[in-house]
């Protein structure tokens, strides 16, 4: 009877740990991985760092992006490029928030700096793609 007690309590536990875990994913104010560290961090009893669990989310990514761009054909590399383009250009919203939020001078200095890089990224990366199109059309005799 002592050994069932005992399991009761340890579900108890594991259950208020759940309840728990759910709770941090609903209000947790940071990104996905950040919840789901703090929820795998919580399940585990504590036993999963955080910086652990996002490295290993990175590797993962690297892996995936590996395969990703290996497995395209030659063909779609110029669209696949222009893609990854766009994507990484998403930093510009980062930049413009940066610049435009902060009144330390800082910020705004590193912000204006990020602006100026991520414009050449978006525009260099579309003048590139366009000129490896280029590349496949036909020349006029």
């Amino acid at each position: 009877m002592d050994e069932l007690q005992k399991a009761l309590d340890q579900l108890d536990q594991a259950g208020a740990a759940v309840r728990l875990a759910v709770q941090d994913l609903a209000n947790a104010p940071g990104g996905a991985a950040d919840a789901a560290g703090a929820a795998a961090h919580t399940l585990s009893g504590g036993a999963i760092d955080p910086f652990v669990f996002r490295f290993a989310i990175f590797v993962l990514a690297i892996f995936v992006g590996y395969y990703v761009v290996w497995s395209v054909t030659p063909a779609l590399h110029t669209p696949l490029m222009a893609v990854t383009n766009a994507i990484s250009s998403v930093i510009v919203v980062g930049a413009l928030l940066a610049v435009g939020a902060s009144a330390a001078g800082a910020a705004i200095g590193f912000g204006f700096v990020a602006l100026c890089l991520v414009s050449v990224n978006i525009f260099g990366g579309f003048l590139v793609t366009q000129r490896m199109l280029a590349m496949y059309k036909k020349k006029e005799k």
